[in-house]
């Protein structure tokens, strides 16, 4: 194992909590929230010398690691970097146990959005910024697994060659750092856009910089206790409505929209996305009347994000939860299984029945009629992904049952659990108290939410690895 250059890597991702800690110390010395700014101190510290250890323990490595160890490396920065982002959580005065506090970074940081904090206008404005930064953060270093890391040919189960032509996973010093810096640039150019669109709609300028961090990352930590209490004009249903469905499409889309050429040719699945909530939209809309409301969550499910302006009362939970199983692209920041995988089941299902009333047929077998052909490596990773996902859906609800939350709680908690989507009232979840919950449904709600970001085939290959050496 090639611990230096992982330490190496791993020290890359710690600077950027230090930066959030350290924007948190001035935003509360401006404001005079000095409450609990030697929180956001200790994190500036503890979150440095990890760096700075990691970076001076790993710089003379090769810096090169193979696929495992890079699985091993996301896993790690995902508990080392929540274990930092709940220093603030744990030392509020809000009087919340370590279990607690890792809970809540960990949601924030898979943008999962899960909270053990209710009625958050008593809650401390620096803290309320934190969990959106975590988010942001989460957000970030996801798009950068998926690019750099996931890209690997060799063990292709995210597929992202199949809407992303790279081949720059983890070869280099140099590479890795340019890629880095290409993705962090648009992830803040994006974030600037949603920003300025909610501040241009008459957002608070407080609202609109958590509400653009969530949405950015397909989070669902809000800066107020309902979505209505900041959106409640048709504008800003709209802004949301626009937000909301760039968060489903490639990540990379928005900087192509006028490059017709490279839209036509790298974006197809995008817009099978688009035509896929037009027509779940219209399915809703025209047997249940809510107008945006509608639109709104239809998006929020097929980003995983969760945020909703609808009612508890509504009969749709689980057409919601169905929705959010289905996912946006391959490189965006929902979970669930995604899109192309379905596509692809669907595709060679089809061909297989026509195959054997027809066995001379001629059948295309191109992922989404592009140039790229469907591959039986991607037929046996989309069928593997579908049975990972309900084993793990399997073996989360037995955990939870025991927590007695019923079958149908524990069952909805899973879904949205492995699709990284917060329980807001489409999903008749938003009365959980994640407080009450006992210590080890937090424990396994939190290995679980990693799980829904990297897929359970990840802990496979890593225990394959580990105990069956060749």
């Amino acid at each position: 194992m090639n611990y230096r250059s992982i330490c190496f890597f791993a020290s890359l991702f710690c600077f950027p909590v230090s930066i959030l800690a350290f924007v948190n110390i001035l935003y509360a010395s401006y404001f005079d929230y000095f409450l609990s700014i030697e929180s956001y101190f200790i994190t500036l510290a503890i979150s440095l010398i990890f760096g700075i250890s990691f970076y001076l323990f790993g710089r003379k490595s090769n810096k090169k690691i193979n696929f495992i160890e890079q699985l091993i490396l996301i896993i790690f920065i995902y508990f080392l970097i929540g274990l930092f982002i709940s220093i603030p959580f744990y030392l509020s005065n809000l009087n919340i146990n370590l279990i607690s506090a890792y809970f809540e970074s960990i949601s924030g940081l898979t943008g999962t959005g899960f909270s053990n904090f209710e009625n958050l206008k008593y809650l401390d404005p620096t803290l309320i910024l934190w969990r959106s930064s975590s988010q942001w953060i989460g957000g970030l270093f996801f798009l950068i697994f998926l690019i750099l890391i996931f890209s690997d040919k060799k063990f292709n189960y995210k597929m992202t060659n199949l809407t992303f032509a790279s081949d720059s996973n983890l070869k280099s010093e140099e590479v890795f750092k340019i890629n880095i810096t290409k993705i962090f640039i648009f992830y803040c150019i994006l974030s600037l856009l949603i920003f300025f669109a909610f501040n241009f709609s008459g957002v608070r300028l407080f609202n609109s910089l958590n509400l653009t961090m969530t949405l950015v990352s397909n989070g669902g930590f809000l800066p107020s206790d309902t979505l209505s209490e900041i959106i409640s004009t048709n504008f800003q249903k709209t802004i949301l409505i626009i937000v909301l469905l760039f968060s489903v499409l490639n990540f990379f889309f928005l900087f192509n929209i006028f490059k017709r050429q490279t839209l036509i040719k790298k974006h197809v699945e995008d817009f099978y996305l688009i035509f896929l909530a037009l027509a779940l939209i219209l399915l809703i809309y025209f047997n249940n009347f809510n107008g945006m409301e509608i639109i709104i969550s239809v998006l929020s499910s097929l980003s995983n994000s969760g945020i909703s302006l609808l009612k508890a009362e509504n009969n749709l939970s689980l057409f919601f939860l169905l929705i959010t199983i289905i996912g946006g692209s391959l490189i965006s920041n929902s979970s669930g299984i995604k899109l192309s995988r379905f596509y692809i089941l669907l595709k060679i299902t089809s061909y297989e029945i026509i195959r054997l009333i027809s066995p001379n047929s001629v059948i295309n077998k191109t992922i989404f009629n592009k140039e790229n052909k469907i591959s039986d490596e991607n037929i046996k990773i989309s069928f593997l992904i579908f049975i990972s996902f309900f084993l793990s859906l399997f073996i989360l609800s037995s955990f939870l049952i025991i927590d007695n939350l019923g079958f149908e709680s524990s069952f909805k908690l899973s879904i949205l659990t492995l699709t990284n989507t917060v329980n807001s009232e489409m999903y008749t979840l938003q009365n959980l108290n994640f407080a009450n919950l006992l210590t080890s449904s937090k424990i396994s709600l939190i290995i679980f939410m990693i799980i829904g970001k990297i897929e359970l085939i990840s802990v496979f290959l890593i225990f394959k690895k580990i105990f069956f050496k060749d």
